[in-house]
């Protein structure tokens, strides 16, 4: 036969050819079906058990996976793992299962996979895998007298996604965008629970080199480089009058009295001696649902005290409970009082601002809250919010921030917004 006829033959799969022929390969045809049955099963199983009344649980302090859509090109396969671990029946249970099991069979916690996820706590931030598994950090740090840390408080600091240099030259840009426009502009960093008490961290765990020089750099650096309050000192002067933490010890936020301390130190520099004629007293107390053992398959409970506050000393409390994530910005308006700052105050704040919305609505006649990445998601309708403020103010968490993990520390968003402040001036 000539080369010619050979190259003429036609292509034959390599399934078909002699089982003695070199390049013989079976099609697998029993494991290629046990896959594909697996595959169907994983992906179904959500449509199903919802179907059949089951319903999925959010165990993370974020928003559920949604479906992907079809126009996402690629990003539909790549998006339907998430959609589909976020919505198996029985999560919770299953997280509390391989717990339980690791923690019987080698006496320590499971290795759960709460790294790659996109932000558990306060933001969903999505942004291109980095060069080092994000998953050697655990999703949460047992540390000493039962306190328990988000494993992100480390890890983001670890694997940033920004150099500190690009963080720092983001929120200058925020800066002079706002000012720019006429517009008072105020940046607050919410600490890491990590670093306000670091003590009750473990002795050793994954990160701690790495993380602890990364916060102090933070730290000496960024304050003094963009305006941002520091309020570190502020919150263990606080927790020290009250002698009590200003984190929960199995929550990763501060309670109302680090959201009330946040909103002295913001009226104080806006106004000073505002805060004066102000009565804060304990109001009710409630059980909170803490967020970190939820990433343990645990559902537990915190007390949580309240407060009310009458700006002008009086006896009306001038509060207002609101629960909300601030993806749908949250107004809050009151009859101007002695005491407020009447000024309208639009915020771009994340979950530790859910609890100091209450005081900011006591405390300021007209805010508006909308959550880092709703910013990003849309920053035209972000630009026509932000300008109806007088005085713009950003509260934003350590963890996301030193790890350059807010989508909205893009230059590009600032200037698009920018744009919009500047053609629309405080005059």
């Amino acid at each position: 036969m000539s080369r010619q006829e050979r190259t003429d033959l036609p292509p034959v799969h390599e399934a078909w050819l002699p089982r003695e022929h070199p390049l013989h390969r079976p099609r697998h045809g029993k494991r290629q079906l046990a896959a594909l049955v697996c595959a169907v099963l994983f992906f179904s199983a959500p449509v199903l058990s919802w179907a059949f009344g089951a319903r999925a649980e959010q165990l993370e302090n974020r928003p559920l996976a949604e479906f992907p859509s079809v126009t996402d090109g690629w990003g539909f396969f790549t998006g339907l793992g998430s959609w589909a671990t976020d919505h198996l029946p029985l999560r919770r249970q299953a997280v509390r299962s391989v717990d339980a099991l690791s923690r019987g069979l080698f006496g320590e916690p499971a290795r759960l996979a709460g790294g790659s996820h996109t932000s558990p706590i306060g933001a969903g931030q999505a942004d291109a895998k980095p060069p080092i598994d994000e998953n050697v950090f655990p999703a949460v740090i047992e540390g000493e007298n039962g306190w328990l840390y988000l494993g992100h408080d480390v890890s983001y600091k670890c694997v940033p996604k920004r150099s500190l240099d690009q963080v720092i030259a983001g929120l200058r840009r925020w800066r002079s965008a706002v000012e720019a426009s006429g517009r008072k502009f105020q940046l607050v960093i919410a600490p890491d629970k990590s670093t306000v008490y670091p003590e009750n961290m473990p002795p050793d765990y994954a990160g701690k080199d790495c993380s602890n020089r990364a916060r102090d750099e933070f730290w000496r650096r960024v304050p003094s480089a963009t305006g941002a309050v520091d309020l570190r000192n502020e919150l263990r002067t606080v927790a020290a009058r009250n002698q009590r933490p200003i984190y929960h010890d199995v929550d990763t936020h501060w309670t109302h009295e680090g959201g009330i301390t946040m909103t002295y130190q913001l009226a104080e520099r806006l106004q000073p001696g505002v805060t004066s004629s102000w009565k804060v007293l304990p109001s009710r107390r409630y059980p909170h649902s803490a967020d970190i053992p939820d990433l343990l398959g645990q559902d537990r409970t915190v007390p949580i005290q309240a407060y009310s506050l009458a700006p002008d000393g009086g006896a009306e409390d001038n509060t207002q409970f609101r629960p909300s994530d601030f993806h749908q910005p949250l107004h809050l308006e009151s009859v101007p009082k002695p005491g407020m700052i009447t000024r309208p105050m639009r915020m771009v704040g994340d979950s530790f601002s859910q609890f100091a919305s209450p005081y900011l609505a006591a405390t300021f006649s007209n805010v508006t809250i909308v959550h880092p990445d709703t910013v990003a998601a849309d920053p035209v309708a972000a630009a026509q919010l932000l300008a109806e403020g007088e005085i713009v103010t950003f509260e934003l968490s350590e963890r996301f921030v030193a790890g350059g993990r807010y989508p909205m520390l893009d230059p590009a968003i600032a200037d698009q917004v920018g744009a919009y402040l500047a053609a629309h001036p405080i005059r």
